[in-house]
């Protein structure tokens, strides 16, 4: 009878354990109940923000392609119909592209620099249309803005950490993750850590749960470019990978040789 009780005592703390652990495991728990509308007004804010750092392909497109040929860099240009003339350059050159600087900044051709830092790729479009618009020319262009560096970068417990891009400007945290291979099975759910950089360049610090179903509301739900997503481990990974210090290994193995050789001694004496 003794051993009946230890033994379902056992298998109460196994299946309690199990319960615990296999719970943290869905994403998004009950996101089916959040109202539509809800859904719909925030996807209303998702769009990617200009920061420094960021690699902006910009392309001032018209009609008559030469009359734009001054705001286009390396004299590439691009007609409103979308086909291009090359005036001598380098489609693939980095040099054509613009880099944001610290203060948000880029420099423009003709019209010299411009600050966008903050904005999003429509506010930006407006920005170089008013200041190309009526001063240089009395027919207001077209003005495309793409991101040529949208990356993030996944960490920790996941099958396949590293950085990845986005060729449509857009991430949200699950798609990073699958990309990455989802999380294994060891990983923390419920506290994963975003690492991001504002358009102030100063670092946020962010703890997301994937278990919630209020993640799809959260404005960390779509990533900003340069992310950094790191998974921890969870418990028992944690125990799993513990190791006795060498230190400690060493002190407990000339313990028991001591403790052997006092033992021999007193049986010879006796």
């Amino acid at each position: 009878m003794k051993y009946f009780y230890l033994s379902t005592i056992i298998l109460f703390v196994l299946f309690t354990i199990s319960c615990t652990s296999t719970k943290n495991i869905p994403y998004m728990v009950g996101v089916e109940s959040i109202p539509q509308e809800t859904l719909e007004q925030v996807a209303k804010s998702s769009e990617p923000i200009i920061m420094p750092g960021d690699l902006l392909e910009i392309l001032v497109t018209a009609s008559n392609p030469d009359v734009v040929k001054p705001f286009n860099r390396m004299g590439i240009v691009y007609e409103i119909s979308g086909t291009a003339s090359s005036y001598g350059s380098n489609s693939t050159n980095n040099s054509m592209y613009y880099l944001v600087d610290n203060d948000g900044n880029i420099e423009f051709p003709v019209i010299g620099k411009l600050n966008i830092g903050g904005m999003q790729k429509e506010e930006a479009q407006k920005v170089i249309l008013n200041a190309i618009t009526p001063k240089y020319l009395t027919e207001a262009p077209g003005v495309d803005i793409r991101f040529k560096n949208f990356k993030v970068s996944v960490l920790g417990e996941v099958a396949k950490p590293g950085v990845y891009t986005a060729s449509n400007e857009r991430f949200t945290i699950f798609e990073a993750l699958a990309m990455a291979g989802d999380l294994t099975i060891m990983g923390k759910r419920e506290d994963v850590l975003l690492i991001r950089t504002n358009e102030k360049g100063t670092r946020e610090i962010h703890r997301i749960n994937l278990n919630d179903k209020n993640i799809v509301l959260s404005p960390y739900f779509n990533l900003q470019q340069n992310d950094q997503i790191y998974v921890s481990p969870n418990a028992s990974k944690a125990r799993s990978s513990w190791t006795i210090p060498p230190a400690l290994t060493l002190g407990l193995s000339t313990m028991g040789t001591l403790i052997s050789l006092a033992t021999l001694i007193v049986t010879i004496s006796k």
